[in-house]
């Protein structure tokens, strides 16, 4: 199957034969006829699949029937990296339509946005935070909205975010064709979609096992270790862009300085960079300028590099489905790629989880000549605290009668004479 056999407008069509499109992936080929029908649908389907060409383009041919300068199509997407990555692709795929894309997000200015959307847009792509700040200014009008998608929706419940898209639901038109798409599908997200879709068509792309290209393995070692096992594997391994996963934003920026002060070019991705810093540490990642990026999940999504030759579960991810998608960043586009987990006692249980999953048992390794045994750092010991100092001792208060009290809180609440000022300091 290619792509000219969906019948697109020819406009799209265009888009799609400057960006070098020719045949669509499984995720493409499974949703494109239906989202074209008008359904709505659930699509589950890992980030690298190509599940935004398999909205965007449909999106696309449908708004070249219709008004324009009106938001029509809106996708809400958990992060700004995503959000920017689902913008390009309608302005790529769209370049010969005369449709506008903006995006909405927070971390940059309100204005901007704001004055964009009143010069008119037919797409718009948002976080939720931000657009609904929009809405409640007023400066974004949803009643005309054909189409909304939710991508990622796995993450935007990860994120809290389920709340704010309750209340962006509220205002949009009840007749709408409504897309779903998320790399896992627990049941807080099967729950929402039958909330938000009417009787959407399922598809799914098979992801019960890494691909092929991926060699993946666990690496036991104590919490306190993984810092100088990760830099041992770097040093022994003949890496090329290594994607290395935490579990916190915090933890993503101490060993991103590590990795630094070690001599890799590095960098972190997480929710307490600015706009400008984050963007700056993605495009340095694709460029090679940054041989290692320190991510969280979350902050991940988005992030489309092809060439990235390993990855490095610095944390266990919280679920199998997780762990394929991680370490699915690597091997893509036939290229082979390596997945290293570290793990400690505590992740026993999530071990045969994802083991039960994958139906066979992970590799286990050792790095020859590095010491387990290092016995992890007294912690240490807080300083006794000094005894509070007890104030001066005062006066006593002398009691005073019922009616002089009475005077002297009269004169406390006395307002200053016309002819008082106040002190002037300094």
């Amino acid at each position: 199957m290619q792509f000219n056999q969906f019948n697109f407008h020819p406009k799209v069509t265009s888009g799609i034969t400057t960006a070098g499109y020719v045949t669509p992936t499984p995720i493409q080929a499974q949703a494109i006829p239906k989202v074209m029908q008008g359904l709505d649908v659930m699509g589950l389907a890992q980030t690298g699949t190509g599940k935004t060409a398999a909205f965007a383009l449909p999106i696309l041919h449908r708004l070249m029937d219709g008004g324009r300068k009106s938001v029509r199509a809106l996708v809400i997407a958990p992060t700004r990296e995503l959000a920017e990555q689902i913008h390009t692709s309608f302005e790529q795929f769209g370049a010969a339509t005369g449709l506008r894309s903006i995006t909405i997000y927070g971390g940059v200015g309100f204005g901007p946005q704001a004055k964009k959307l009143k010069q008119g847009a037919e797409i718009v792509v948002a976080c939720p935070g931000r657009l609904l700040d929009h809405i409640q200014q007023k400066t974004i009008d949803l009643s005309r909205i054909d189409v909304l998608v939710l991508d990622e929706a796995d993450q935007m419940f990860d994120m809290g975010f389920f709340p704010d898209i309750r209340k962006i639901l509220s205002h949009l038109p009840k007749r709408r064709q409504t897309l779903l798409f998320s790399a896992t599908m627990p049941n807080e997200i099967r729950k929402l979609a039958h909330e938000v879709l009417n009787n959407p068509e399922t598809v799914q792309v098979a992801t019960a096992a890494p691909a092929d290209t991926v060699s993946h393995a666990l690496y036991p070692v104590p919490q306190h270790l993984k810092a100088d096992l990760l830099l041992e594997l770097l040093r022994h391994t003949d890496t090329n862009s290594v994607l290395v996963f935490t579990r916190t934003k915090h933890r993503a920026k101490r060993l991103g300085e590590k990795l630094t002060g070690s001599g890799y070019q590095a960098a972190s991705l997480q929710g307490n960079l600015s706009q400008s810093r984050r963007q700056e540490a993605l495009d340095g990642f694709r460029s090679g300028k940054y041989q290692v990026l320190v991510a969280t999940d979350i902050a991940a999504r988005g992030i489309d590099v092809s060439q990235i030759s390993h990855v490095v579960n610095f944390d266990i991810p919280n679920t199998p489905e997780a762990y394929i998608h991680r370490i699915g960043r690597t091997g893509r586009a036939a290229r082979t790629g390596d997945a290293f987990t570290m793990v400690t006692g505590e992740d026993t249980a999530m071990i045969r989880a994802i083991e039960k999953t994958l139906g066979g048992t992970i590799e286990r390794r050792k790095v020859d000549n590095f010491n387990y045994s290092v016995a992890a750092p007294l912690k240490q010991e807080q300083p006794p605290r000094r005894p509070r100092q007890q104030p001066a001792s005062r006066k006593p208060a002398t009691k005073v009668s019922g009616s002089e009290g009475a005077k002297q809180a009269q004169r406390r609440r006395r307002p200053l004479s016309r002819t008082t000022s106040p002190a002037r300091v300094g």
